[in-house]
């Protein structure tokens, strides 16, 4: 359930802000797919005649896209020393490199009346849909935040890394796939939330897709509009901690089943049978959601979320990437987790 709106609108929508956080829309105005069609039957050819074989027609077969070529920078629109062309393609590489049909040029890097905030501005095209556009970013002094559509994003040449270290030393949520952290992708999700529920198919596709991923779950419950997310949370912890993280997962899926059931007056049978669907001794695990250590543990993984500023849920995060999940097309997903693990996505 989102709690705070981040929708950026740029140039063609080229959004450096929404891309910096893995949002990514699909494809406007690519080429239609071309059709094929038989030919009608030839007449029957005369004795003696060679008979003709029918031939396959191609109908709208679209033409080879042009290459987008950008106007060439004008050199006084480099004013500023630092950051570098070098810096700047760097970072917006992280950002769009992705992509396979996304290019960019940078156009100039100038100061600004402020003193040592800098003005980045930036061609970007897709060769998919032949758009171009500008956008602009501000880098700030420190050289180590960049400013854009209103939002203040990591500026450098690695961007998630911070990210990456506090999820591998706080993220002990229950987990399945690869044992190390070489893929690591970990979900913050509330059982209350109706698009967390829609995120777990994507989830599951993820770890079929993905076998050499180190998959987590972390409870972030937004209490303040899900008042049975907390509950269900510890209800989870003590499952994995009985049963086994294999159960868990089985629990949450059971639990997202029956969201419908988090009512007041239904919770917590609805818990108790998520429970026993997943193996585990219900009066068991009810009693150990009323101590204070699952209690703790929610705490760790919600105060984990906040560290790392989420703020909506499912949120994703690739190697320390943020994705906002139900916003990113699985095609577009998969490219940022080949990317974010140095691999080649296979060829279709």
């Amino acid at each position: 359930m989102k709690m705070k709106v981040l929708h950026v609108v740029a140039a063609a929508g080229f959004s450096l802000a929404a891309l910096a956080h893995g949002q990514a829309a699909p494809a406007q105005g690519a080429p239609a797919p071309q059709k094929a069609t038989i030919q009608p039957a030839a007449p029957t050819p005369a004795p003696g005649a060679q008979a003709q074989p029918l031939k396959l027609q191609t109908l709208g077969q679209p033409p080879a896209p042009k290459p987008i070529v950008f106007p060439k920078p004008d050199p006084a629109n480099f004013t500023a020393s630092s950051p570098s062309k070098k810096d700047v393609d760097t970072f917006l590489k992280q950002i769009w490199g992705y992509d396979p049909n996304r290019i960019w040029q940078v156009e100039g890097i100038k100061n600004t009346d402020a003193p040592g905030v800098v003005q980045v501005t930036a061609m970007v095209g897709d060769k998919v849909t032949q758009q171009t556009g500008q956008t602009s970013f501000f880098v700030t002094p420190d050289g180590k935040h960049a400013i854009a559509g209103g939002q203040v994003i990591p500026f450098g040449a690695d961007l998630y890394s911070a990210n990456r270290a506090k999820l591998e030393a706080g993220a002990k949520g229950p987990s399945k796939g690869a044992k190390d952290n070489k893929l690591m992708l970990v979900e913050f999700s509330d059982m209350q939330c109706p698009h967390c529920k829609e995120a777990q198919p994507i989830m599951d596709h993820l770890a079929k897709d993905f076998p050499n991923a180190h998959i987590v779950y972390e409870n972030f419950p937004l209490t303040q509009i899900h008042p049975a997310a907390e509950k269900a949370a510890e209800y989870g912890v003590c499952v994995a901690k009985l049963n086994g993280d294999p159960a868990f997962f089985t629990y949450i899926q059971a639990v997202f089943d029956t969201q419908a059931g988090l009512t007041p007056e239904a919770t917590e049978k609805t818990l108790l049978d998520a429970a026993g669907k997943a193996g585990a001794d219900a009066s068991a695990v009810k009693k150990c959601a009323s101590t204070s250590e699952a209690k703790a543990a929610v705490d760790a993984s919600t105060k984990l979320a906040t560290d790392l500023a989420v703020h909506e849920t499912p949120t994703l995060f690739i190697n320390g990437r943020s994705v906002p999940l139900n916003t990113v097309p699985y095609d577009a997903l998969k490219q940022l987790i080949y990317f974010s693990a140095n691999e080649a996505a296979p060829a279709k």
